[in-house]
């Protein structure tokens, strides 16, 4: 089974699709609507024509998925998680499913769906080319019972030499299916199928779109895990869980809904994952039969279904013997659909498919930014025909330079391919690709990090064990300098980082269970969780950095399976203070204060002493007892002024540590 999540990173001029000249991409308008009802938008398309002799490599379908207001402002306007099929209904009765999505909770109050909001879903539909030709419909099945998004479908026809040539397209089983009930009757739906390979086969692939919907007393179909099985002339080829687990690292994020729950192999705001299981011992002119069988020992009432699509696609030989693509780039980029992964510093990271038939062995690649000096790399390892892999490029160096100089500008990437196991590829085409590009931002060399955990262990438990929520600082040499794990329950924690390297660094925050410090829903759902968060501030003011997957405001620790920011730093004070150090040390802040004082103790195990705050006449105006590594001290009340904070650990009164603190108010 192959697993494709279909992206193109380039803007929708889509001159970084390919190292095309002007003329090389033809462009489709199909759909451009509000999506003002359920059901269905059909819109009449013409494509290129079946009697041109061009030939495409690669053919995108790019859904921009909208809002807008709807009249009266109803509730749930651009705001709910309804399925979208996206169908190719052709004048011989052809009609295949070229992809689903799900739309995305998307009030205009998150911070990542304004009213202006818009997402662009990328798939790639090559292998549907012997029906992408002359006039045929496009059409948009929209689930949906509230309105307020808007859509428009573009396809892009890249001219080349296509990975492999299709032979025939035949479309297996589709609809909605209840599943579940007295007698389950879902198998009733997939009976076997039979089918005679067209001539020049030499291999076949069976494309299947399912997704669970509904609700019964177990939350079966969206909420519940099932499988199937695919068979070929009766012997089984795959068995498949429908799910999908992963809704917490969303793109799309945070949303307004219900996001985070893991669903029946779809999440809102997301593409939908199409599963390809290769049919083996297939070739031209030979009969087969194939069936998809769910399990069928589920007997609940039967509240919920799956909605399927199956499409089999028969295809040539391989059209290259030795050729690599740049499928796409991940970072550095600013497409909506690598959101978490950027802005970057440091290390590009790009996506190489294997679309020859010998296997690569080494890529040699030269990237940079656009107009500028630019890297090289040999990347070494074992690529199968057909595969792909998400390649980390060495630090480029020019990324943290221009983070450092706080450009605000948009700059462009760029990635060639060399050399393919020591030699030129067969499709030179293919070995360029663009991006562009924001900088990543330039923080402070001294911050620090605040951290309150909820109640949530690292088993899932409530209330017990230690925290699932940690963070960790890297340079870019992969060396951790500083982190907080294995951290208390129901705790806040200051954490001071002192950097000296000039440079880029990457700032994880990761949580167990995928639901943040703080999610809405926890209060609702009988959890019992409770919120936590986390900010990172600057040593001398208040003022917050502003993490680009963790925006400030309502949504800010709603961030599911964690997130990443990258950062530069201009060199500070000599030495590293992180928060695993054995030295002892005491940070504040804010420092001038107003009313309250953080106080942060690093290097001694057990605390058990006393904070005094001592003023510029060497009274002592405050003492109070800590006995924990945070403390707060309320300062409101004292004078304007220069005092000393003083700690005074009590099994070890030659431990002491001062600073000096200035209240301003």
């Amino acid at each position: 089974m192959r697993k494709y999540l279909y992206l193109l990173l380039f803007a929708i001029s889509l001159a970084n699709i390919s190292q095309a000249n002007p003329g090389d991409t033809t462009w489709v308008q199909a759909t451009n609507t509000q999506l003002t009802h359920y059901g269905n938008f059909d819109t009449i398309t013409v494509f290129p024509s079946s009697a041109a002799p061009t030939t495409y490599r690669r053919i995108y379908m790019i859904f921009t998925l909208g809002k807008y207001m709807c009249p009266g402002n109803p509730q749930y306007c651009g705001d709910w998680d309804y399925t979208v099929d996206n169908y190719l209904m052709t004048k011989t009765g052809d009609t295949v499913d070229l992809g689903r999505l799900i739309t995305p909770y998307a009030n205009a109050a998150a911070p990542r769906t304004p009213w202006a909001w818009t997402q662009r879903y990328i798939y790639d539909v090559t292998d549907f080319y012997p029906l992408l030709k002359d006039s045929a419909t496009i059409r948009l099945a929209y689930s949906g019972y509230s309105w307020g998004f808007s859509a428009n479908i573009k396809f892009a026809f890249i001219e080349g030499v296509p990975d492999r040539n299709v032979t025939g397209i035949t479309r297996l089983w589709n609809g909605y299916f209840g599943y579940g009930g007295a007698t389950n009757t879902m198998n009733s739906h997939f009976p076997v199928s039979y089918d005679t390979a067209p001539a020049s086969t030499q291999s076949a692939t069976l494309k299947f779109i399912v997704t669970g919907h509904g609700s019964d007393a177990n939350q079966c179909c969206e909420f519940m895990p099932h499988f199937y099985k695919v068979f070929m002339d009766s012997n089984q080829l795959d068995s498949v869980t429908v799910w999908r687990s992963d809704c917490g690292a969303n793109e799309l994020y945070p949303q307004s809904g219900t996001w985070l729950y893991q669903r029946s192999n779809w999440c809102p705001g997301a593409l939908v994952y199409s599963n390809f299981h290769d049919l083996p011992g297939i070739i031209a002119n030979s009969t087969h039969n194939c069936q998809i069988l769910f399990d069928s020992t589920y007997t609940s009432n039967g509240g919920g279904g799956y909605g399927c699509d199956a499409t089999l696609f028969y295809y040539q030989g391989m059209n290259k013997t030795l050729d690599a693509t740049l499928e796409d780039v991940i970072a550095p980029t600013d497409y909506e659909g690598h959101f978490r992964e950027n802005p970057v510093c440091g290390l590009p990271t790009v996506q190489v498919k294997n679309t020859g038939a010998t296997t690569i062995n080494s890529i040699s690649f030269q990237y940079g930014i656009k107009d500028s000096a630019l890297q090289t790399y040999t990347w070494n390892g074992e690529l199968a025909s057909l595969s792909d892999t998400v390649i980390n490029l060495p630090e480029l160096f020019m990324l943290d330079s221009l983070s450092l100089a706080a450009r605000p500008d948009t700059f462009t990437f760029i990635a060639q391919i060399l050399q393919v196991n020591g030699v030129s590829d067969n499709d030179q085409t293919n070995d360029t690709i663009y991006a562009p590009f924001k900088v990543a931002p330039t923080w402070p060399d001294s911050f620090i990090i605040t951290m309150r955990t909820n109640n949530q262990g690292q088993n899932g438990a409530i209330g017990t064990g230690l925290s699932e929520t940690d963070w960790k600082l890297y340079d870019m040499n992969n060396n951790l300098i500083a982190s907080r794990t294995n951290a208390a329950l129901t705790t806040t924690y200051f954490d001071t980082v002192r950097l000296s390297n000039r440079g880029c660094y990457k700032f994880i925050v990761e949580d167990g269970s995928c639901d943040g410090l703080e999610w809405w829903a926890h209060a609702q759902d009988g959890s019992g969780i409770t919120n936590g968060f986390l900010t990172v501030k600057k040593l001398t003011t208040p003022s917050t950095m502003t993490f680009n997957g963790n925006p400030t405001g309502t949504y800010a620790n709603d961030f599911g399976c964690g997130f990443v920011q990258y950062f530069t730093t201009k060199q500070g004070p000599l030495g590293i203070q992180n928060v695993n150090m054995t030295a002892a040390g005491m940070d504040i802040y804010p420092n001038p204060a107003q009313n309250i004082v953080n106080v942060s103790i690093n290097g001694i195990t057990d605390i058990k002493g006393t904070i005094k705050l001592i003023d510029a006449l060497g009274r002592v105006v405050l003492t109070e007892s800590c006995n924990a590594p945070t403390h707060t001290i309320h300062v409101a009340n004292f004078a304007n002024g220069m005092y000393t904070l003083l700690f005074v650990d009590a099994s070890a009164e030659d431990i002491k540590l001062q600073t000096r603190l200035i209240i301003a108010k």
